[in-house]
């Protein structure tokens, strides 16, 4: 076999082409996330909701509903709570989330073993992204399409909210709502991509591309196109190579995304001498 088929050959698989395109469907609208949540500093929320859809993952096994219907509540559920908890308590948000999120985990967890479901454990936590069935492939498309279409008509007002809250609320923008909007589209978007890398490395994706445009742009537009470029780059390079890595698709693209941060954190390391930089709306 040439070099040339060796590369090729991935695509001679069904799997693999399937593998592939919902790793496309999913890296487009974690990316735009990722913009807003590095920016507002939210990263934890996005850590806490895909834990928390575990508890709601099992107990819609239970109940003998579509999985991803509990997801989506249960994610619902974390971003309310963390945010009622804030209004009515003296704890910081970044401590509120942590405990949310670990104690939501530790209750999925107790409740899959305590149901003895044949849900299996591992794809919910990593993914099982070279098993993903046409049905997998249109819930990821459909809430693609949903998020990139939400900001994409409200992106000017999620801009004003990321970048200046008080602003948004003095030229009469629905702060709130646009805060749990974002939290929705989150929460939605965790679940579009509970089968590409599973609820524990899906923050890899909802961070990674945006902290990485973060440290290469200066502009939010230019932010934007380079998150999901290098989100697109990341979810199919690693899909490709864990083939030859025989290793599980999920991990290898978080490795490669971490590859590429680093690689910006060093092309860059002169920014932060000199007081670093804050992309500005454009």
């Amino acid at each position: 076999m040439t070099i040339l088929e060796s590369l090729f050959l991935p695509l001679q698989f069904d799997f693999m082409r399937e593998a592939l395109l919902i790793a496309v469907v999913v890296a487009v609208p974690t990316a735009i996330l990722s913009c807003l949540l590095v920016l507002k500093g939210l990263a934890l929320m996005g850590d806490a909701i895909s834990h928390a859809v575990l508890p709601g993952v099992v107990l819609a096994y239970v109940a003998g509903i579509p999985l991803e219907v509990g997801a989506v509540v249960a994610g619902l559920a974390c971003a309310l709570g963390t945010g009622f908890i804030r209004a009515h308590s003296r704890l910081k948000q970044d401590t509120i989330m942590g405990v949310v999120f670990s104690s939501l985990f530790g209750l999925g967890v107790v409740l899959h073993v305590a149901v003895k479901s044949d849900l299996h454990l591992n794809h919910i936590l990593f993914g099982d992204l070279l098993g993903a069935s046409p049905r997998d492939l249109l819930q990821s498309g459909v809430i693609a399409l949903l998020v990139v279409g939400v900001i994409g008509l409200k992106w000017r007002d999620f801009l004003l909210h990321a970048f200046d809250p008080g602003q948004a609320r003095v030229v009469g923008l629905p702060v709130r709502g646009l805060h749990y909007g974002l939290l929705i589209l989150l929460s939605l978007t965790v679940v579009g991509a509970l089968k590409a890398v599973g609820i524990i490395l899906v923050i890899g994706l909802l961070i990674g591309p945006g902290a990485i445009a973060f440290l290469l742009t200066r502009r939010f537009s230019a932010m934007l196109w380079v998150a999901v470029a290098v989100s697109l780059a990341a979810c199919l390079a690693g899909t490709y190579l864990s083939f030859f890595l025989d290793s599980a698709p999920a991990p290898t693209i978080v490795v490669v995304l971490a590859a590429v941060f680093i690689l910006a954190l060093i092309g860059t390391r002169g920014q932060g001498a000199r007081g670093g930089h804050q992309p500005h709306p454009g």
